[in-house]
């Protein structure tokens, strides 16, 4: 796990990590019952008080319903904030995972387990988890199984708050840090056979594929696919899904694997328009369980590219077909 230590925390990041830590010591101290009623709460306060951040969520789900009415939308917006809210509640509350804790909290894990294990035996595997449900136990449930597994992080400005995410997240989770010299160790590890867990439904902020979904165009990031290519490793969409009882259901879709007879960039852009699809999917089925908060909201247009970029591009993006 990486260390953000060649940062000096100042005074202010002391205070804030010193903040997380009660509230974290709060929520260990509670029971697991309590502390989802006070993830609501918070949740309720956020939304019907202090309304942080509401009219982008509802601006954004009338975007992709126009036709939903005014009560639904914000049935979906507070429901998609109470759930980032008990994501992290029940990471702070988690202690350890095992066999018992699994079998009560998240069904199907054996099938979809069996999915993944038959991959990782012929090849290298990217986990795509999009931001739904409580996506974080997938890759924890993952690392349980004895399946090695990582992914690539940004550092936080806190140095004291960078580590405590990572440390968080990564029960059993190699957290590499982003950078130039992540990329040759995503290559070895997936040519290793290990699971490479990213994040699909991000923006990029300079023009890469655009790629239909949720009835506009999002851009997206070619890596998923361009590793997927690489290294012959195919992609797998998870599906994290909470249930009414305070469990979870974990699937994975039917693997997206390259095809050797397509050009990279064919391929590419295939494979990627295959894997936003069973993700569009997913938030359709349940769109209150989507993270429509997200600052880089995926839909939102990039900036205009510079006259001599646009010449030296092709004049349409390349045709998605699933």
């Amino acid at each position: 796990m990486p260390s953000s230590d060649h940062t000096k925390p100042c005074i202010r990041h002391r205070l804030e990590y010193a903040a997380i830590l009660a509230v974290e010591c709060l929520f260990r101290a509670l029971p697991m019952r309590l502390c989802r009623l006070s993830a609501t709460g918070l949740a309720r306060l956020a939304f019907h008080v202090v309304r942080w951040r509401r009219r982008e969520a509802l601006r954004r789900i009338r975007e992709v319903f126009p036709d939903i009415a005014p009560k639904e939308a914000r049935r979906i917006a507070f429901r998609s904030l109470q759930t980032i809210l008990l994501n992290a509640a029940e990471l702070m509350h988690l202690r350890g995972v095992d066999d018992a804790w699994i079998a009560a909290n998240i069904e199907n894990c054996p099938i979809a387990m069996e999915k993944l294990r038959a991959i990782v035996v012929q090849s290298g595997l990217i986990l795509a988890l999009p931001h739904f449900g409580n996506w974080d136990l997938a890759g924890i449930v993952v690392a349980h199984h004895g399946i090695p597994i990582f992914s690539v992080a940004g550092v936080q400005h806190n140095p004291l708050t960078n580590d405590w995410i990572n440390r968080k997240r990564a029960t059993g989770i190699t957290i590499l840090n982003r950078g130039s010299t992540a990329l040759r160790q995503i290559v070895k590890r997936l040519k290793d056979h290990e699971v490479f867990a990213i994040l699909p439904d991000v923006r990029m902020k300079t023009p890469d594929l655009e790629v239909p979904f949720l009835g506009a165009t999002a851009n997206i990031g070619r890596g998923m696919a361009a590793f997927a290519r690489k290294t012959g490793s195919p992609i797998l969409v998870a599906d994290v899904r909470r249930l009414n009882d305070g469990r979870h259901f974990l699937d994975v879709r039917e693997p997206i694997s390259p095809d050797p007879s397509l050009d990279d960039e064919a391929d590419i852009t295939r494979m990627t328009c295959a894997a936003m699809a069973a993700v569009e999917k997913q938030i359709r089925s349940d769109p209150g369980q989507w993270f429509w908060y997200n600052k880089r909201w995926v839909l939102e247009p990039i900036e205009k590219r510079p006259f001599a970029q646009v010449c030296a591009t092709p004049a349409r993006p390349p045709e998605c077909k699933t």
